[in-house]
């Protein structure tokens, strides 16, 4: 090299800048050095970079040097990246004939062609979406073998007889790739992306190889772990003025512990190694790059005892003379929380810190996406906005969503619970206001939606609507206009998958167009609907590779069509604050950088074992070993770790199960330790401390108590069931709630018949047939009940759970009922009258007693019975006898008062339960006959108290008073804060 490196050395010219320098300035300032003070002649120079963040990265750092003053800058291009246009500029075509390679295949195409391979195999995916899937991974089998330069043909030796027998089935599947892809390609006319990347390349190489630029030509920070960019960096190393420049390498090492970390794939200098024992370049040649930054000793320090850290077991024994001081350390700061969200509060604390600092920068840097999202999320409380260049997937954008939801709605014929989602969500409108819909839309759930399905599709939501169909007329009218394309293509049983996009996406936009803006302009607007409108495209385009589909299969494959699409942020976000993944972070510089999810397994990541292909597999084969992305990740980490402020988390526990934390974490603690007697990486509690100060309200906690409302006299009610009562005296805040707020809970969506219905539907049965046979009972008494359960269970043919389950306990129990029916009646107990209502006014307290009695019976003495049906629990003889299950009791009153008109007033000597339930447990008789008239006369008694009692204004409506169960949730717990004041221990009766 010229300039001011003075005459070109023999051999490949390699550099390093040290991991204490920042990288790209360190770069910029060399680049500068050897052009001199002429400012045109930084634009003769040309970089390579990894990546293109790293390209926008030396930019700014010229305009750092220049002081803001404007330039010429170089020419900085991605090193894989290969234009064709540049190609043509540089003669490599007319050359070497670099555009006739064949272009290289879709992402959407190749998958949806080795989909359709895989589904007819037939026997290793049963249904599109999982073929898409599997064909994904196919695809990155063959781009990993592709950038290697290894040929499918070995494949074939890999597997000897004694090997696992999955093993060979493995092989007999790739035949895929090795026998059926090359000819798909083929007819295509086209090859695989990394193959036509690797042709490129090799292009360029051969042609700076035979025409040397004779500009300053560099690639900077990359360790040739592509062959074929290796390949490239020892021509550019051998260009006249061509140089190749290494982040960090390790010049200090003796022979022995090089040695050693050439032959370890997960060290931090493995790639580097191989690197250079490819160009043929000793350590002893490579050069500093530039030495007229400040070096900063303390850094330096760190980096060396970084370096001891994580040294290989089998070097050289390392030696306490190294020892660094203890300034070496100072910016450096461990957290240890004790659980992701602590560790996300803590991280999003200190880079907040940052602002309060002019011109301080700072990164997040972490592998954990989890991590990432939980801390843009804290940095909200301060209205921070920061990108994770990680983006996020396209599934989960706005846009994405919407699409997923129309897709599920149609496929399950417009359900409750994915049809809210749908019209709930922010880009839905069908031709109205947003927020109109969503109004329309709430107010269509509480009218239909809630409790047990509706029959599908909308005409089944219009039936379920009964009377009420006028009001949402124009509601569904315009639904079912956007979805009807949409509907009519799922309904096909081999429509083309592009014919099914199609009618996706028009859905889609007239779903999203409003009363004043278009669909499509609001569905593909934003960094989202350009990154989803393009992959659609892409899926349309490429539509015809997988053959006709299913109308069924589609809601599933359009998700694994874009499944592993991201959407990026723009680059440019906040100006000083910035989350970064490990590749993104290379080469960048911050002031302080925050290395976060330090748990083993996580950063670095598990080394996976390769679904493919065994470990002896693999290195028989020429693949790297998953060792080797842990050797990438410990460069990472140890380049970053020398940063000014370094700022090292992780967390104790993540989703409740215990962590370990990172080895290099655990080297860098135990070595501290061992040679200085101090643990320099002992956890900061500061951060902790203040993430939970944010939190904490000023003053002495105060206690939420039981809420006790006292509402006006008058607006409390004057008329309860008896089955209300008991909720009286267990809950009076659910009265409080129900009968004087007027809050009705809601029922679930999408709600199975639960056992409520079950006990109206037996109910119902029991009553047609005891109404039926009240005089006597006929012969074929069983299958008469039979009969009627049949006939009131056919309301319930479109619910195969009702059949399947709800019927045979019928059956089971109407066959111990009509055994019980008969010795009841043998007693010379006569039902006298069914589900028969009655009326108590309390005479002198303006309060009525409202009841209906399942069944009350009468014998010859005149005297009566009244029965409960009961299809769940029964009420226990004490829990009666204290007053908690009152029902019957006031029952047993009101019958002797006379309130039952169709049976007039007799005295009640027994309250019967009757416990159908067709359980595998036999059903149950339970008589309470202990002194039922003066039991009845203590109870009304008792409920005339109350009623006084609560006719007071300052008589409070307490929350559960007294519970049968304590930790079964009532509808109103939520409303009267119940977890916050409540203990354990409830009073069962």
């Amino acid at each position: 090299m010229t300039d001011s490196d003075g005459p070109r050395a023999a051999g490949p010219v390699v550099h390093t800048i040290p991991p204490q320098h920042p990288f790209v300035d360190a770069l910029a300032a060399g680049i500068r050095a050897r052009v001199g003070d002429d400012p045109t002649a930084l634009s003769t120079v040309q970089v390579l970079l990894p990546t293109r963040r790293a390209c926008r990265a030396l930019a700014e750092a010229f305009l750092r040097a220049s002081g803001g003053a404007p330039m010429l800058l170089p020419r900085m291009s991605p090193l894989g990246d290969v234009d064709e246009d540049d190609l043509a500029l540089e003669g490599v075509e007319e050359a070497f004939g670099a555009l006739d390679v064949p272009p290289a295949i879709s992402d959407v195409r190749r998958r949806l062609l080795l989909a359709r391979l895989i589904l007819a195999a037939g026997e290793h995916a049963r249904t599109p979406d999982q073929a898409v899937r599997l064909a994904g991974e196919l695809a990155r089998l063959i781009d990993q073998v592709r950038t290697e330069r290894l040929d499918f043909g070995k494949l074939t030796d890999l597997a000897p007889e004694h090997f696992a027998e999955h093993w060979q089935t493995t092989l007999r599947f790739l035949t895929i790739v090795t026998e059926a892809w090359p000819k798909v390609l083929a007819d295509e006319g086209r090859i695989d992306p990394a193959e036509r990347r690797n042709r490129l390349i090799e292009a360029r190489a051969e042609s700076w190889r035979r025409s040397p630029p004779e500009t300053l030509f560099i690639a900077a920070g990359s360790t040739g772990s592509v062959p074929a960019t290796a390949d490239l960096l020892q021509v550019i190393a051998s260009l006249p003025r061509g140089a190749v420049v290494l982040p960090g390498l390790d010049t200090g090492a003796d022979d022995e512990t090089w040695a050693a970390m050439a032959r370890e794939p997960s060290h931090p200098q493995f790639g580097m190694a191989r690197l250079l024992d490819r160009l043929g370049v000793g350590r002893t040649d490579v050069r500093p790059w530039h030495d007229t930054i400040a070096g900063d000793d303390n850094r330096a320090a760190r980096v060396r005892f970084v370096r001891m850290a994580l040294a290989p077991a089998n070097g050289t024994a390392l030696s306490t003379d190294d020892v660094p001081p203890a300034e070496a350390f100072e910016g450096v700061s461990t957290v240890v929380a004790p659980t992701p969200r602590e560790e996300a509060g803590a991280i999003a604390l200190a880079l907040r810190g940052v602002l309060e600092k002019s011109a301080k920068t700072a990164v997040l840097v972490t592998l954990d996406r989890g991590l990432a999202r939980r801390v843009a999320a804290e940095l909200g409380r301060w209205s921070i906005d920061i990108d994770d260049s990680a983006g996020r997937p396209l599934a989960v954008t706005v846009p994405g969503v919407f699409l997923r939801h129309l897709a599920r709605a149609a496929s399950e014929a417009m359900a409750p619970v994915a049809l809210l989602a749908l019209l709930k969500h922010p880009l839905a409108a069908a031709g109205m206001a947003p927020e109109q819909l969503r109004e329309r839309a709430r107010s269509l759930e509480r009218a239909a939606l809630r409790g047990v399905r509706p029959a599908p599709g909308l005409q089944g939501i219009r039936a379920a609507l009964g009377p009420d169909e006028g009001r949402f007329a124009d509601l569904l009218s315009s639904i079912e206009q956007a979805v009807q394309p949409f509907l009519a293509a799922l309904a096909r049983t081999d429509a083309p998958l592009a014919d099914l996009v199609e009618a996706h996406v028009r859905s889609a936009e007239a779903l999203a167009q409003t009363d004043t803006e278009d669909g499509a302009a609001r569905l593909w607007a934003g960094d989202a609907g350009e990154v989803v409108a393009g992959r659609i495209a892409e899926i349309l385009d490429a539509g015809d590779a997988l053959g006709t589909v299913a109308g069924a299969d589609y809601p599933a494959l359009f998700e694994s069509m874009i499944a592993d699409t991201v959407v990026r942020p723009r680059y440019g976000g906040h100006p000083r604050l910035a989350i970064l993944g490990p590749l993104e972070a290379r080469l960048q510089s911050a002031d302080l950088v925050i290395l976060g999810g330090l748990n083993e397994g996580t950063w670095p990541p598990e080394a996976r074992a390769n679904p493919w292909m065994s470990r002896p597999m693999l290195a028989s084969f020429g693949l790297p070993l998953p060792e080797r992305r842990v050797g990438l990740a410990t460069h990472d980490f140890a380049q970053a770790v020398a940063a000014p402020e370094v700022m090292l988390t992780r967390s104790e526990r993540v989703d409740g199960t215990p962590t370990v934390a990172s080895r290099w974490l655990m080297r860098l603690s135990t070595l501290a330790e061992a040679v200085s007697g101090t643990d320099a990486f002992t956890p900061d509690p500061k951060w902790l401390r203040w993430l939970g100060d944010l939190d904490r309200p000023e003053g002495p906690p105060r206690p939420v108590s039981r809420p006790a409302p006292t509402p006006p006299v008058e607006a409390r009610p004057r008329s309860l069931s008896v089955t209300r009562i008991e909720t009286w005296i267990r809950d009076a805040y659910a009265i409080y709630a129900r009968d004087i707020l007027g809050l009705e809970p809601l029922d679930p969506l999408d709600q199975a018949p639960d056992a409520a219905e079950r006990g109206i539907l037996v109910h119902d049965i029991l009553e047609r047939f005891v109404k039926s046979h009240r005089e006597a009972l006929p012969h074929d008494a069983l299958a008469a009940l039979i009969n009627e359960g049949q006939r009131l269970f056919r309301d319930f043919g479109d619910r195969p759970g009702v059949q399947a389950f709800w019927w045979p306990r019928f059956v089971r129990a109407a066959g111990w009922f009509v055994d019980w029916e008969r010795r009841r009646r043998a007693a010379g107990w006569q039902p006298v009258a069914v589900e028969t209502k009655g009326r108590l006014a309390l005479s002198g307290l303006d309060f009525e007693l409202r009841g209906r009695a399942d069944r009350i019976e009468r014998r010859p003495d005149d005297t009566l019975a009244i029965v409960d049906y009961k299809t769940g629990a029964v009420p226990s003889e004490r829990q009666v006898l204290k007053g908690f299950a009152p029902q019957l009791p006031l029952e047993a009153a009101m019958a002797t008062a006379g309130a039952f008109a169709d049976v007039g007033d007799a005295s009640v000597d027994e309250l019967v339960y009757v416990k159908v339930s067709g359980a595998r447990k036999p059903d149950t008789e339970t008589i309470i006959s202990e002194d039922v008239p003066a039991l009845a006369a203590e109870m009304a008694e008792g409920l005339r108290r109350r009623v006084a009692a609560f006719q007071l204004p300052d008589t409070p409506y307490l929350s559960r008073e007294r519970v049968q169960f304590e930790g079964r949730e009532g509808d109103y717990d939520h409303l009267a804060r119940v977890r916050e004041w409540g203990v354990a221990g409830g009073d069962d009766g």
